[in-house]
């Protein structure tokens, strides 16, 4: 079975966008893990807000980053740009379908009330976590709305001289409970 892996970037005190959506604080001068990342992972789930935002940016791991399959999540949209998925309806079955399939991992890219639901459902297996040496103090929090205890068992740590530390975390599913 593939994994989930929730892999994105966030402030030390717990955003992944400022106030008005920026994103302007997120480190890129080096690597910082992606490009081993990128080798783990096939496919992407997206809400309807992060596609927008790929598309607007033109590609969701960047030039020069292997092709990953999109799926996207929306209530609202009624198409997709072609070689993506549109899901609606009861995401709890379409993701298991997903995650039942061949392939590499899947990355949970976001947004928020995606990363939410997929939570909830007990859904997302792995947490990677790019916390950024930086508050703002307000924005749009990484997780909100959780509905259960979730324990994570630490696996990796990197510090980078930037101030950057990556975290990686398996979610103990077992061990959750409501």
């Amino acid at each position: 079975m593939r994994n989930i892996i929730l892999g994105l970037a966030v402030t030390l005190d717990g955003f992944i966008e400022g106030p008005n959506g920026e994103y302007d604080w997120c480190f890129t001068d080096e690597d910082y893990g992606l490009s081993d990342f990128f080798n783990q992972v096939d496919s992407a789930l997206l809400g309807r807000k992060s596609y927008e935002l790929t598309q607007q940016l033109g590609s969701l791991a960047g030039e020069g980053s292997p092709k990953i399959k999109e799926y996207i999540f929306s209530t609202t949209l009624t198409e997709v740009k072609e070689g993506a998925t549109l899901i609606k309806g009861d995401i709890k079955n379409q993701v298991e379908k997903i995650k039942a399939g061949e392939g590499k991992d899947i990355w949970l890219y976001g947004g928020a009330s995606l990363t939410t639901s997929l939570m909830n459902l007990g859904l997302v297996d792995e947490l990677w976590l790019s916390v950024h040496p930086i508050l703002l103090g307000s924005g749009t929090p990484l997780f909100q709305d959780i509905k259960k205890t979730f324990n994570l068992k630490l696996v990796d740590t990197k510090t980078y001289a930037s101030g950057l530390v990556s975290l990686k975390y398996l979610v103990e599913h077992e061990e959750a409970f409501e």
